[in-house]
């Protein structure tokens, strides 16, 4: 019988992280289980931590759930706390525009589950820039991969033509 399931399933109370930024912790925990079409990270936020910076995915969908402590959600009409439990849907485009960060002194965690849709477009709008992406940023490559398709372009939107 063929299972499914990964052998070392994540757990979103382990205290497993493999990737770290500042205060910021992830752990790739859908890819972890064995996904390959559904992207699902656990995020950690450190008390006063600043996530990724207000972002507009033009072809990704996402949803967040918080899973411990106080998120502050940042959009482009203004911050939410949400609370363990809450769950948020960010759709693609200029309304899915979101960030979070913790303004509290505990740390926060959120579970971030999303389409994965290559290649990708991010917009971040406070800094006026945009992110081309071919392949997820940390996920490892393929085998037999040319490392020449993997594509990560940032340029300031005014330099569009």
């Amino acid at each position: 019988m063929i299972s499914s399931v990964a052998p070392d399933r994540p757990n979103l109370f382990a205290d497993k992280f493999s990737l770290e930024r500042g205060s910021m912790r992830a752990e790739p925990v859908a890819r972890n289980a064995g996904a390959t079409e559904l992207g699902g990270t656990l995020y950690e936020l450190g008390p006063g931590a600043d996530g990724i910076p207000v972002h507009i995915h033009h072809g990704m969908e996402e949803l967040a759930i918080v899973v411990a402590g106080k998120v502050t959600l940042r959009t482009l009409d203004g911050d939410t706390e949400l609370v363990p439990g809450d769950i948020v849907a960010f759709p693609r485009g200029r309304r899915g525009a979101h960030a979070m960060v913790n303004l509290s002194d505990a740390p926060a965690r959120y579970l971030m589950l999303s389409t994965k849709v290559m290649p990708e477009v991010v917009e971040y709008p406070e800094d006026g820039t945009v992110r081309v992406l071919t392949r997820p940023p940390f996920a490892p490559p393929e085998p037999g991969e040319d490392p020449a398709d993997r594509l990560m372009l940032l340029f300031d939107r005014s330099d569009a033509k």
